[in-house]
């Protein structure tokens, strides 16, 4: 298969997230990609990742205002587009965040929470081990002492196991990365974790967008 014969991916550009680091990521694996500043440009991609960082509040207003919200919607929802979300591009899949009270995408059930600084050190920031918890195709090969990179204060608290993909440990267990038919995601950045971010990060852009929407539940 040629570059330009392989799925265009792109890449949400907004002014608190890390879109140019993924976007290295993808040129370093060789796959075609484009940043996207606007919903009109979702016409001319494959796949499509949210990446954030900073605070899910934040995240959303600037969603909201640019009108991603309903495009995303109609691709990801109606249109079984393959979606990646990282880090906060996790977080707002769900239906609120206790960080800035926020009102996410509600893409999952379920609500976001922060750690307990009296437990742990806030936010966590370095290296964590990641256990697969599902059988889904985008996790279907993580190593079992697997270790991929973190900043977070909060994490995701799904309503549904089925949604959970993979859990971490600090202070408590979490939801280290989620999967649910064409929708993925993970609260570790895969473009920062060294040969096994990038594995999986390349595995979101291969895996058959057919495939993916015959697990959805």
């Amino acid at each position: 298969m040629s570059y330009r014969d392989r799925p265009v991916v792109g890449v949400i550009d907004y002014q608190t997230g890390n879109s140019q680091s993924v976007q290295y990521a993808l040129n370093f694996l060789g796959v075609p990609n484009r940043l996207m500043t606007t919903s009109e440009e979702l016409g001319e991609v494959d796949r499509i990742i949210l990446p954030g960082v900073g605070s899910a509040g934040t995240t959303m207003d600037y969603l909201n205002s640019a009108g991603w919200p309903s495009a995303l919607h109609d691709r990801v929802i109606e249109g079984d587009m393959p979606f990646l979300g990282i880090c906060v591009g996790l977080q707002v899949l769900f239906e609120t965040s206790a960080e800035q009270d926020a009102k996410c995408l509600g893409w999952l059930p379920g609500t976001v929470r922060p750690f307990t600084p009296e437990s742990v050190r806030v936010p966590q920031m370095g290296w964590n081990q990641v256990r697969r918890e599902s059988g889904h195709s985008f996790v279907a090969e993580l190593p079992e002492d697997g270790h991929f990179y973190f900043v977070n204060s909060y994490y995701a608290d799904p309503a549904e196991e089925s949604d959970i993909a993979a859990t971490t440990e600090y202070g408590v267990r979490f939801v280290s990365a989620v999967a649910r038919g064409n929708i993925m995601a993970t609260q570790f950045h895969t473009e920062k974790s060294g040969p096994l971010g990038l594995d999986l990060l390349e595995r979101f852009t291969k895996l058959p967008q057919e495939e993916l929407c015959s697990l959805r539940g």
